[in-house]
């Protein structure tokens, strides 16, 4: 009886210890694995995604780096390069498709239901798709991440104006997009 009860104890400092070494607290990942979903990350790479930013930031603290002033928006920002990368892994595969005369993934098609809701958020789905990594990046950053322009500056290291100027432009292109399909 004492060894179970010593056994429990023991289990109960492993998985709280283990809790603590997780440098994302569940709200910083839910935060990450939304970044990713919004920037076409698909839900079956999602949890790789999750814990590519976890590694990235152990790496970080074990080399010796400073810890980010906002590990959140530290870890949205690795999220969104994230969503870029595959993006640009995605593109490069599809080139060596064609070139291979293979078949092209199929493409996404649109829930009929008739959920006003639904339509528009694939809408938006698909016009975050084609807008430029830089226009996505920065969109996803501010409206999804809720990060302000000033944080996202800082983030990517670049001018506020530079982060103002392609959030008008995406905007402004998702707005168009939506509007020539006639979704709003």
């Amino acid at each position: 009886m004492l060894r179970r009860k010593t056994r429990r104890v023991q289990g109960a400092e492993e998985s709280a210890q283990g809790a603590l070494d997780d440098p994302l607290d569940a709200a910083q990942e839910r935060r990450v694995r939304a970044v990713l979903a919004l920037g076409g990350v698909p839900q079956t790479d999602l949890p790789d995604g999750v814990q590519q930013v976890r590694l990235r930031l152990l790496e970080r603290a074990a080399s010796g780096a400073e810890a980010p002033r906002d590990v959140s928006a530290w870890a949205a920002v690795v999220a969104s390069n994230l969503a870029m990368d595959w993006h640009r892994a995605r593109r490069r595969q599809e080139r060596i498709g064609e070139r291979l005369a293979s078949l092209r993934p199929a493409e996404h098609t649109v829930d009929d239901s008739g959920e006003e809701t639904k339509v528009l958020s694939l809408a938006v789905a698909q016009g975050l798709d084609e807008l430029p990594d830089a226009q996505r990046q920065i969109l996803v950053l501010r409206f999804y991440a809720d990060l302000p322009v000033r944080g996202i500056a800082e983030e990517l290291g670049i001018p506020e104006g530079t982060v103002k100027s392609r959030l008008h432009s995406a905007v402004r292109a998702l707005r168009t997009r939506l509007h020539e399909d006639e979704v709003v």
